[in-house]
C-alpha cells in the first residue's frame, strides 16, 4: 500500500472523507424540517433564513483567521477540534430546541466548520501533492454526500424520534470522525503548530487583499457558495408551499445533493484532463442557471429536471472553484492561506443569499424573487470565469506572490 510519511494514505483519505462528510448535516437538515421549528419556534422566514446565513458567515469570518489557527494549533489538532466543535454544536440542538438555542447552535457549528473547511486544503496539497485535484475532489464530494444524506434524512429521524433529536443526531457521526482522524493522522506531513517565541515560522506573510485576482476568485466562491446555501436552506420550503409535503420536499433535496455527490465525483476522477479550467466552469454555471430557470418557470412538473441541473452544476462548481484557487499557487501553506481568504470572504458573501430569500419571502410570499436574485449572480460569475486561464495564474505568481510583501505590485489578472 502507498504510504504518506509514514502513514496509509488511503486511511489518511478515509479520515479526511469522514470529516467532511460532517460538514454539511447541521445546516442541510434545517430546510426539511422548516415548518416544524416555525411551529415550534418565534422564528420567522428570515429567522430560518438566518440559521443556515449565520453558520455561513461564521465559517467565513474564522476562515480569514487560518493563519493565527494554524499557528496556535497546527493542521491536525484544529482539524480534530473542529470536529469536536461540531459535534457539540449538533448536540446542543437536543437540549436547547429554542430560537435562540438553534442560533446559538448554529453559530457554533459555522465556527467548527470553518476551522475544518480553513486547514483541509492546505492539508491535503501537502500530503497528495501529486494529486491534489482529485484528493480536493473527493473532499468536496464527501460534503456534499453528507448534505445528501442530512437532508433526505431529517424528516424521517423527525417523525421518529421528534425535530430536536434529529437536529442532535449528526453530533454521533462527528464524534466518531474525529476519533478515527486523531488516530489516522499522526504521522501525516502537517504544519505544525507554532511554539512560544518563535514567531510566525514558516506560516506566509502574503497579503492577498492587495492582488485584484484574489477578490476576483473571492467573489466567484461566493456566488458558488450562495447557490448551495439557497438550495439547501430554501429547495424543500419552496416545494411545501407548492403543496408538496415535508418528506417529498426532503427527498428532493436528498436527490439533488446525491446528485452533487457524484459529479463531485466525477470531477475528482477527470479534473485532470482539463488544466484549463474554464470549459467545466462555465458548463457548470450554465447548468445551475437552467435549473433556477425551471424553478422560476414550471416548479412542479420540473421538478426532477430542476434538482438535476442544479445538482449537476453545483457539483462540478464547488470543487472547481476550491481547486481553481489552489492552482495560482504552488506552496502548500501559500494555498491553504489563498483558499482561506477566498472562501472566507466567499463564504460571508455567499452565506446573505439565504438570509435575503428569507426577506424576499416575508415580503413576497414567494420564493421566485430568491432564485432570480441568484440566477443574476450566476451570470456575474460566467464573467468572471471566463478569464481563468492557466497563463493568468503564472501572472499571478510571478507579479504578486513572489514579490516581497512590502514591495507587492498588485496582479492585474482578474
Amino acid at each position: 500500500m502507498t504510504k504518506l510519511h509514514g502513514v496509509n494514505a488511503r486511511f489518511l483519505m478515509l479520515a479526511i472523507l469522514l470529516i467532511s462528510f460532517n460538514l454539511r448535516p447541521a445546516i442541510a437538515a434545517i430546510g426539511p424540517l422548516t415548518e416544524l421549528i416555525l411551529g415550534n419556534t418565534k422564528l420567522g422566514s428570515t429567522g430560518i433564513g438566518l440559521l443556515t446565513t449565520l453558520p455561513v458567515f461564521l465559517m467565513g469570518l474564522a476562515a480569514l483567521t487560518v493563519r493565527l489557527v494554524r499557528k496556535a494549533l497546527g493542521e491536525k489538532l484544529g482539524i480534530g477540534l473542529g470536529a469536536l466543535v461540531i459535534a457539540g454544536a449538533c448536540a446542543g440542538r437536543m437540549w436547547f430546541p429554542t430560537g435562540l438555542g438553534l442560533l446559538l447552535t448554529a453559530g457554533g457549528a459555522g465556527v467548527g466548520i470553518a476551522i475544518v473547511q480553513a486547514l483541509i486544503p492546505g492539508f491535503i496539497k501537502r500530503n497528495f501533492t501529486g494529486n491534489t485535484g482529485r484528493a480536493i475532489g473527493l473532499y468536496s464530494t464527501a460534503i456534499v454526500a453528507g448534505a445528501a444524506v442530512g437532508s433526505a434524512s431529517a424528516a424521517m429521524l423527525a417523525d421518529r424520534f421528534g425535530w430536536p433529536s434529529a437536529l442532535a443526531f449528526w453530533a454521533i457521526p462527528a464524534l466518531l470522525a474525529m476519533g478515527f482522524w486523531v488516530v489516522t493522522s499522526r504521522g501525516a506531513a502537517a504544519e505544525p503548530r507554532a511554539e512560544p517565541g518563535r514567531g510566525q515560522g514558516s506560516t506566509s506573510q502574503v497579503a492577498f487583499w492587495r492582488s485584484p485576482r484574489s477578490w476576483s476568485l473571492l467573489i466567484f466562491f461566493g456566488i458558488g457558495t450562495g447557490a448551495f446555501v439557497i438550495v439547501v436552506a430554501w429547495l424543500p420550503p419552496f416545494y411545501v408551499e407548492l403543496g408538496q409535503s415535508p418528506k417529498v420536499a426532503g427527498y428532493l433535496l436528498g436527490v439533488l445533493t446525491v446528485v452533487e455527490a457524484f459529479t463531485a465525483l466525477g470531477v475528482a476522477v477527470f479534473i485532470h484532463h482539463f488544466p484549463d479550467r474554464r470549459g467545466p466552469l462555465v458548463m457548470s454555471l450554465l447548468l445551475v442557471l437552467a435549473g433556477l430557470a425551471c424553478l422560476l418557470a414550471y416548479p412542479i412538473p420540473l421538478a426532477i429536471p430542476a434538482v438535476i441541473l442544479l445538482g449537476v452544476g453545483i457539483g462540478i462548481l464547488f470543487p472547481l472553484s476550491i481547486i481553481v484557487s489552489i492552482d495560482h499557487v504552488s506552496d502548500p501553506t501559500l494555498a491553504g492561506d489563498l483558499t482561506a481568504f477566498t472562501q472566507g470572504g466567499g463564504y460571508m458573501a455567499g452565506s446573505i443569499f439565504p438570509l435575503v430569500a428569507g426577506a424576499l419571502r416575508d415580503s413576497f410570499s414567494s420564493l421566485s424573487p430568491g432564485w432570480l436574485l441568484m440566477a443574476v449572480g450566476i451570470v456575474g460569475a460566467i464573467a468572471l470565469a471566463l478569464r481563468y486561464s492557466p497563463k493568468s495564474y503564472l501572472e499571478f505568481r510571478t507579479g504578486f506572490i513572489l514579490q516581497p510583501l512590502q514591495a507587492a505590485v498588485p496582479s492585474t489578472a482578474l
